[in-house]
């Protein structure tokens, strides 16, 4: 676990439908202190899911009031039941959250920039496109949305960007061009994206396609997106006769930590690798949803991050846990 992590009491002040099925909250500390934190940002939060308490982790949206936390969730059905934890919140509950971190560095040196979100990955880009403006550096962004009712704070953006602000509602036939946008920005360019895996991964290609360095494509993804569908599946563990079942709203994570096998993790988004563990077969397909690994490094399919990834059908590991002998 993160050491520097510290954990704080918020009351729930406001809560609004931003679209149909994106849901803003704004936190305000009980302590009355929110740090100075880096647009990109997210922070833990505990939420009741079935009775019990777990964590979720969501991207801090840019906000013009400095003595709160503004988040936004987005309703997952195929999720592991954050989303659903969180929209039976009303104004005036109280709850526990981490203080704000980013993995998403963002180089401030460069004088283009293009910023990409893809639905709900819209929260963390918010906070950078401000930022930029504020700096009065150049920053176009793309939006892309099944449709202009999915744009959550599209006002907010087009009054901030004006035609800055590029939407892509593939309803209406405009679905963003990847290999285009990519090779009409300037040498030197950073690209900024955050949205589900398949975007990233076809980010990724185009990037690379227009010849750029792959450091200058920084990004993030939400870890209940996956090239495959959430199913429930099982793990096997080398060397001992277990064999867990991951259901459909959980983490393997969760599963191995509930079991006994102690799998340490930090960021638990798919972004920092501390949980990766070790494949030792794969009867089925393997889901990997960080953005830890490399492409090739998925192929080999010898790691995986429990926090996100799942499988079909049974995965055999080894986490490396060995229990202490109960005499010596």
């Amino acid at each position: 676990m993160r050491f520097t992590e510290q954990w704080s009491w918020c009351t729930v002040e406001t809560i609004r439908d931003v679209t149909a099925t994106i849901r803003e909250f704004r936190l305000r500390p009980e302590n009355g202190f929110v740090p100075p934190y880096p647009p990109g940002s997210h922070i833990g939060v505990s939420v009741m899911i079935d009775g019990q308490p777990a964590r979720r982790s969501y991207s801090l949206v840019e906000n013009d009031d400095d003595g709160t936390y503004r988040i936004a969730v987005r309703l997952a059905p195929d999720g592991r039941g954050g989303s659903r934890g969180m929209w039976q919140l009303k104004p005036g509950d109280r709850i526990e959250i981490s203080n704000p971190t980013s993995l998403l560095e963002i180089d401030w040196s460069r004088r283009t920039y293009c910023l990409i979100a893809g639905g709900i990955g819209i929260t963390p880009i918010s906070g950078i496109a401000a930022a930029l403006r504020r700096r009065n550096i150049d920053a176009t962004l793309h939006y892309a949305v099944k449709s202009r009712g999915d744009a959550a704070f599209h006002d907010e953006l087009s009054a901030l960007l004006g035609d800055r602000l590029a939407m892509h509602a593939s309803d209406e036939g405009a679905r963003l061009d990847l290999d285009a946008t990519f090779r009409a920005l300037p040498d030197g360019a950073i690209a900024v994206m955050c949205g589900p895996m398949r975007m990233l991964e076809a980010a990724r290609r185009a990037w690379n396609d227009a010849g750029r360095a792959p450091a200058d494509l920084r990004y993030e993804t939400f870890g209940s997106s996956g090239l495959m569908p959430t199913e429930e599946f099982r793990v096997r563990v080398k060397d001992t006769a277990t064999e867990l079942v991951v259901p459909q709203g959980s983490s393997m994570l969760d599963a191995l930590n509930n079991a006994g096998f102690e799998v340490i993790s930090d960021c638990q988004r798919g972004e920092c690798g501390v949980c990766a563990v070790d494949i030792i077969t794969i009867d089925g397909e393997i889901d990997h949803r960080d953005v830890f690994f490399s492409n090739a490094q998925k192929k080999e399919n010898r790691k995986i991050c429990p926090c996100v990834s799942r499988a079909i059908g049974v995965v055999t590991i080894d986490t490396l846990y060995r229990p202490e002998a109960a005499h010596r």
